[in-house]
C-alpha cells in the first residue's frame, strides 16, 4: 500500500481539500473555489482534478455544510460518477435559501439535489466508515445537531487516521460546537495529539477553544483563507502547534502554522516507511 495525499486548495476564503487513499479512492470535503494568490475567482478545484488529474470518480464527497464559500464549485459536479455523498443532517431549505442571491441560487439548488437523492447517505454523529475500503484509512465523522440555529455549528467534523497519523478536518464548527463535541469521549479520543489540524471556521476568534486545541495537540495547524482579518487566531493556532518540518522552496523549515492565503496551496504525504511513521509537509 502507498501513503495517504491531502492537497489543501488555495480557494480564498473557503475550504477545499482532496485525499488521496492508499488504494486509489478519491475524497472530497468541501467545495471552495478561487485562487487568493492570483486573485482569481474561476479557479476551479473540480475542473483540476478532471482535466490534469484526469479523475472520473468522487468516492467520498464531504460537504460539511451549505455556505456558499463551501458549495462554490458545486455545479463542476456533473462532470464526476459520484459515489457517496456526506452531508448534515436535519437541513432546513427554506431558512438556507432566503435570502440567497439569484446568482447564486443554482448553487444551493443543486446542493438539494444531490441532498435529495443521497438519502441512504446522510450522516449522523455516530457514523464511522470501514477503514478496508479506504485502504487502511479510518474516518470518524461527528456532527451536533442541537445547534441548527447556526449552520457553522452543524458542520461534519471529520478525523482521517492512517498508519499512527491523524487530520482533523473540522469544517466551520465554532465554539459553541466544539463545547459539545467536546463532552464525548469518543471525540476526545479521536481528536486526540493529531499531527495536522485544519483550523475550524477559517482560523477565526469564534471557533477558537483552548481546551480542544491543548487536546489536538498539532503538530501543524493550517488554516484556509483568504487576506488576514481582524478575527484571526492565527498566532494562537501557531503557538499551540508542535512544529514541523515542512519542505518550502527547496529547504525543510520548522513551522507551526501554514495559511493558504500567504503559502497557497499545501501538499501533505503520509504513512510509513522504512524507517517507520512518514509526514511529508510541502508548499510550492
Amino acid at each position: 500500500m502507498g501513503n495517504l495525499k491531502v492537497r489543501v486548495w488555495d480557494v480564498k476564503h473557503g475550504n477545499a481539500i482532496f485525499v488521496r487513499t492508499p488504494n486509489n479512492k478519491n475524497l472530497v470535503y468541501d467545495l471552495g473555489r478561487g485562487d487568493y494568490s492570483e486573485n482569481s475567482e474561476d479557479r476551479s478545484p473540480l475542473e483540476t482534478l478532471y482535466d490534469h488529474y484526469k479523475i472520473r470518480d468522487i468516492h467520498y464527497l464531504v460537504i460539511t455544510h451549505p455556505h456558499r464559500d463551501h458549495i462554490d464549485d458545486i455545479l463542476n459536479l456533473d462532470k464526476f460518477n459520484l459515489v457517496s455523498l456526506h452531508r448534515p443532517v436535519s437541513l432546513d431549505k427554506k431558512a438556507i435559501l432566503q435570502g440567497i442571491s439569484e446568482r447564486d441560487r443554482p448553487k444551493f439548488n443543486k446542493f438539494f439535489e444531490l441532498d435529495e437523492s443521497f438519502t441512504e447517505d446522510a450522516t449522523d454523529s455516530t457514523t464511522i466508515s470501514n477503514p478496508d475500503n479506504y485502504g487502511g484509512v479510518k474516518i470518524n465523522v461527528f456532527q451536533t445537531e442541537e445547534l441548527n440555529d447556526n449552520l457553522n455549528n452543524i458542520s461534519i467534523f471529520s478525523v482521517l487516521q492512517y498508519e499512527g497519523l491523524k487530520i482533523i478536518i473540522p469544517g466551520d464548527n465554532e465554539y459553541e460546537s466544539l463545547e459539545l463535541l467536546m463532552e464525548r469521549s469518543d471525540f476526545r479520543d479521536a481528536v486526540k495529539n493529531a499531527d495536522i489540524l485544519i483550523a475550524p471556521h477559517h482560523g477565526r476568534e469564534s471557533a477558537y477553544h483552548t481546551e480542544f486545541l491543548k487536546l489536538v495537540n498539532p503538530r501543524v495547524t493550517i488554516i484556509s483563507d483568504g487576506s488576514l482579518c481582524d478575527t484571526s487566531a492565527n498566532a494562537k493556532y501557531s503557538s499551540m502547534s508542535r512544529g514541523w518540518r515542512v519542505h518550502q522552496k527547496g529547504q525543510k523549515v520548522k513551522r507551526n502554522l501554514l495559511t493558504t492565503n500567504s503559502d497557497g496551496e499545501i501538499y501533505i504525504d503520509f504513512g510509513r516507511n522504512q524507517e517507520g511513521k512518514y509526514l511529508q509537509i510541502e508548499i510550492k
